[in-house]
C-alpha cells in the first residue's frame, strides 16, 4: 500500500492507543465490521471516505487529522483557491478536495468530488456516516443509490439527505463533478 494509506494507517493506532481504546471498541462506534478495520489499521486496506469519517469521529479528532497528521488552525475564515483544495482518493472512482480542511472546529465538511465514469452503474458498496449530506452537481450525470433508491442528477441538481443512509454514486455517461457538504 501506498506510504499515505500507511501515515494514516499509524496515526489511527497511535490516536487509539492513547484513548485507551481497543481495535474492537472502535471499530463497533465507528460501524466498521472489525476484520475490515483491522485491515484499515495495518494499513493493508485503503479507507472509504464514510469509514474515516467515522474512525475520526470516534477518536475525537478532524479527519484532517488523520489526513495530515496535523490539527486545523484556522478560524475566521479559511480561502481555498480553485483547484488547491487537500486532495485525496479514498477508492478508484472517487477523488476528493477538501475545501476547508484547516478551519478549525468545523460544522461541517466541504468537498469536491469528482466520479469517474468506470463504467459501472450498479453493485458498488454503500456506505453510510454520521449527520447530514448535502450533494450540489457542478457538471456531468450521476446516480445516487440511496437507502436502495435511485435518484438521477445533473448539473445544478441537488440532494440533502440524512448520510447516514447508505448511500453510492455513480457517474453516467461520463465524469461527474459535484459539492459535497458533511454537515456534522
Amino acid at each position: 500500500m501506498n506510504e499515505n494509506i500507511q501515515a494514516i494507517a499509524a496515526r489511527i493506532v497511535d490516536l487509539r492507543d492513547i484513548l485507551g481504546l481497543s481495535a474492537q471498541e472502535v471499530a463497533q462506534r465507528s460501524g466498521v465490521p472489525l476484520e475490515e478495520y483491522q485491515a484499515y489499521e495495518r494499513g493493508e486496506k485503503d479507507f472509504s471516505f464514510s469509514h474515516l469519517f467515522n474512525i475520526a469521529s470516534t477518536l475525537g479528532v478532524d479527519i484532517s487529522d488523520l489526513l495530515t497528521g496535523e490539527s486545523p488552525k484556522l478560524r475566521g475564515y479559511i480561502l481555498t483557491r480553485n483547484g488547491k483544495g487537500l486532495a485525496f482518493e479514498r477508492r478508484k472512482a472517487y477523488k476528493y478536495q477538501h475545501l476547508a480542511y484547516n478551519f478549525k472546529d468545523k460544522k461541517a465538511e466541504p468537498f469536491i468530488v469528482t466520479v469517474e465514469d468506470d463504467g459501472v452503474t450498479t453493485g458498488k458498496t454503500a456506505h453510510s456516516h454520521e449527520g447530514q449530506e448535502f450533494d450540489y452537481v457542478l457538471e456531468g450525470h450521476m446516480k445516487i443509490v440511496l437507502s436502495g433508491n435511485e435518484v438521477f442528477l445533473g448539473p445544478g441538481d441537488s440532494l440533502y439527505y440524512d448520510s447516514a443512509l447508505p448511500h453510492a454514486m455513480y457517474a453516467i455517461e461520463g465524469d461527474a463533478r459535484f459539492i459535497a457538504v458533511v454537515i456534522k
